[in-house]
């Protein structure tokens, strides 16, 4: 199973477009922050771009934010790059004859919106904010950029 990293690349991204305002911010900069491709960069800061967290035009590296980053939400930009996409999937590939599977199926479904509830609750309260203080206090005294 692969798990998305969607949310963290996303977060990483907008990182790096707050902290870095003067650098070269091409997709293929950002990119390499990432270690990922110029595409899946692109693909980021258009959900980005249509959920009105980033301001940014075709052929210019110079995005920004759309918001104060106290205004961002961790759930906001899940929703941005995730939408309404569950954090915990359920297998749907049971047997509907097996009463052991079915009522399984819909307990952990019930159980499931309480962790989704509960999480969605919490990465409102977190902001980008938030994160890039903590990207500052882990990197005291360490260089921001790559040689």
């Amino acid at each position: 199973m692969k798990y998305s990293t969607k949310l963290s690349d996303t977060v990483h991204l907008m990182a790096f477009i707050h902290i870095n305002p003067k650098q070269d911010l091409s997709s293929s900069t950002i990119a390499y922050s990432i270690h990922t491709n110029p595409s899946y960069v692109r693909q980021l800061m258009m959900a980005l771009r249509k959920s009105g967290l980033l301001n940014s035009s075709q052929g210019q590296a110079k995005p920004s934010l759309a918001k104060s980053p106290e205004d961002i939400s961790l759930l906001d930009i899940y929703r941005a790059v995730e939408g309404q996409k569950p954090l915990l999937h359920l297998d749907t590939n049971i047997n509907p004859d097996c009463n052991v599977g079915v009522n399984i199926h819909y307990t952990l479904r019930d159980y499931y919106q309480q962790v989704q509830n509960a999480a969605e609750g919490e990465m409102r309260k977190i902001t980008l904010e938030d994160i890039i203080r903590g990207f500052y206090e882990r990197s005291k005294n360490q260089p921001l950029y790559w040689d």
